[in-house]
C-alpha cells in the first residue's frame, strides 16, 4: 500500500490520528534502512545508470535498458514477518524502503536508487456520482462488480466531476513526520502522483461494465459518445485543478511513467517553465485494455477522440500496456510528443519494431508467466529475451525490456533476480 493509499484512507477512515505517526520503537528501523539507501544511491553506478535512462529516453542508441518490477511478487520477497516496524505508516515506509535496498543490491537492474523519500498529499476525493459495486476481490483474488450505470437517459444526468480536496495541515503534518524521520538521511520532497492513466475506459467499464460496453458501440453510440465525452471533461478539470493549485510534480527524474521505464529526461520541463508544473511540462500517459476486444473502427470513432485531446497537453507522452498495438498503430501514432511505446506479450514484435525502428521508444513487456509457472525455465526466458533483442537490433530499435504484472514469482524471489542476470546478458550480447 502506497503513502498515498494510507493517507487517502485515514483521511476517509477518521483515522488520520493514528496512521500519520511514527512510534518511537519504530524510527531508528525506518532510519537504519534510509541510511542504506542514501550509501547504495551514492554509489557511481548509479549515475551510470541515470545516464543511461537519459540517452535511451532521448532516443539514442544504447544497449537494452532492463527493469524489473516484482509488483505483487514483492509480498513473497519482503514478507510481512520481515517487517520490524508495528506501526501501519512505518510498516509501510519500510517496506519501500526495503524495496529499494533489495533493487540496488540483489535485483541489480537499471533502476536509479535515490536518496529520495516521497510522501504523498493527505486528500478525498468524490467519484463520478456513482459507483461499482464489487464482489470478491479479498487478498489481491478476482471479483466482479455491479456497473451502476444501468440507463444511458436515466443515469448519465446523475454524473458529477470527481472533485479534489486536500488537507494542507494533514499533509504538511505527514510532510515533518518524514522529515523528522528521514529527513539527514534521504531528500524528503511532497509528491502525489494523481494518476497512473488518462485512458478513461477503465473508468468507463466499472461505470458501464465491459462486456455492456461492447454492445453499446452498436446499440447505444450516442449514449456511448455521451460517457465519453463526460469522462474526457472531467478528466480534463481534474488537470486543470491539479496544475491551478500547483498539486503537479515533474515526473521527468526517476518516477515511473506510462507502462514501464522512467522519466529521465533533458527534454523537460518546457523552455517556459519558471516553477509552476504544468502538464506541458510532463509526461503523460494513456492506454486502453478495455478494448482489446473490439476493432480498430471501434477504437478510432470511440476511444481515441476522447484520448487525444488530454494527450495532446503533455510534452511527452506514453501510451499501451498490455492490449496489442499493431492493429491500431496507424492511430496511435497520431498522438502528439508520443515517445515510449508498449509492445505487450500479445503484440507482433516483428510489425512493432517495423513501425517503431528508432522512432520511439520499443517498450517491451515479456510474459509475467514466466515467473509465476510451477517450474523457472531459465532457457525459454533467455530465448524470448534473445529473439526480442535480434528482432529490435536489426530494425534500430531503442529497446527497453520491462518485466512487471507479475501477480506471484511462485513464492520463489531467485526468480526476479536470475530474470535480471539474464536479460541483462542478452542485452550485453546484444
Amino acid at each position: 500500500m502506497s503513502d498515498q493509499t494510507v493517507a487517502a484512507l485515514a483521511t476517509q477512515s477518521g483515522l488520520i490520528g493514528e496512521d500519520l505517526r511514527i512510534e518511537p520503537a519504530d524510527r531508528p528501523i525506518l532510519r537504519g534502512l534510509a541510511a542504506q539507501v542514501a550509501e547504495l544511491a551514492a554509489r557511481p553506478v548509479e549515475a551510470e545508470k541515470r545516464e543511461l535512462w537519459y540517452r535511451h529516453n532521448a532516443l539514442q542508441p544504447t544497449r537494452p535498458v532492463i527493469f524489473c518490477d516484482p509488483e505483487n511478487g514483492w509480498n513473497e520477497i519482503i514478507t510481512p514477518d520481515r517487517l520490524g516496524c508495528r506501526g501501519t505508516l512505518a510498516r509501510d515506509w519500510e517496506m519501500r524502503l526495503r524495496k529499494e535496498i533489495y533493487w540496488a543490491e540483489e535485483m541489480r537492474d537499471d533502476r536509479v536508487t535515490q536518496p529520495i523519500f516521497d510522501v504523498a498529499h493527505v486528500y478525498t476525493e468524490t467519484d463520478w456520482g456513482m459507483h461499482e459495486t464489487k464482489t470478491g476481490g479479498e487478498a489481491g483474488g478476482s471479483y466482479v462488480w455491479d456497473a451502476p450505470l444501468k440507463s444511458y437517459g436515466e443515469d448519465l444526468p446523475r454524473l458529477r466531476f470527481p472533485l479534489i480536496q486536500v488537507d494542507a495541515a494533514q499533509s504538511a503534518r505527514l510532510l515533518t513526520l518524514a522529515e523528522e524521520t528521514l529527513g539527514d538521511r534521504l531528500k524528503v520532497r511532497l509528491k502525489t502522483v494523481w494518476w497512473w492513466t488518462l485512458g478513461m475506459t477503465w473508468t468507463l467499464i466499472n461505470l458501464r461494465g465491459l462486456q455492456q460496453m461492447m454492445f453499446d458501440m452498436h446499440d447505444h453510440p450516442d449514449g456511448l459518445h455521451a460517457l465519453m465525452a463526460f469522462l474526457r471533461d472531467g478528466t480534463l478539470a481534474r488537470l486543470d485543478y491539479l496544475e491551478r493549485n500547483g498539486l503537479l510534480s515533474l515526473n521527468n527524474d526517476g518516477t515511473y511513467v506510462g507502462s514501464g521505464g522512467f522519466g529521465w529526461t533533458h527534454e523537460l520541463p518546457a523552455a517556459d517553465y519558471t516553477g509552476h508544473v504544468r502538464t506541458q511540462d510532463m509526461w503523460g500517459f494513456g492506454e486502453s485494455q478495455e478494448t482489446v476486444g473490439v476493432s480498430p473502427a471501434m477504437y478510432e470513432e470511440f476511444i481515441f477522440p476522447y484520448q487525444l485531446p488530454l494527450l495532446a497537453r503533455f510534452g511527452l507522452n506514453c501510451y499501451g500496456c498490455c492490449e496489442p498495438l499493431d492493429k491500431r498503430w496507424r492511430l496511435v501514432e497520431r498522438f502528439p510528443h508520443l515517445r515510449r511505446v508498449s509492445v505487450s506479450p500479445w503484440s507482433n514484435l516483428e510489425v512493432m519494431a517495423e513501425r517503431l525502428g528508432p522512432h520511439y521508444i520499443f517498450s517491451r513487456k515479456p510474459r509475467p508467466a514466466d515467473l509465476a509457472m510451477p517450474a523457472f525455465d531459465e532457457d525459454l526466458v533467455r530465448q524470448d529475451l534473445r529473439d526480442t533483442m535480434q528482432i529490435a537490433r536489426r530494425h534500430e530499435c531503442r529497446l527497453e525490456v520491462i518485466m512487471k504484472d507479475n501477480h506471484t514469482i511462485a513464492n520463489d524471489p531467485r526468480r526476479v533476480t536470475r530474470w535480471v542476470a539474464i536479460a541483462r546478458e542478452e542485452a550485453e550480447r546484444a
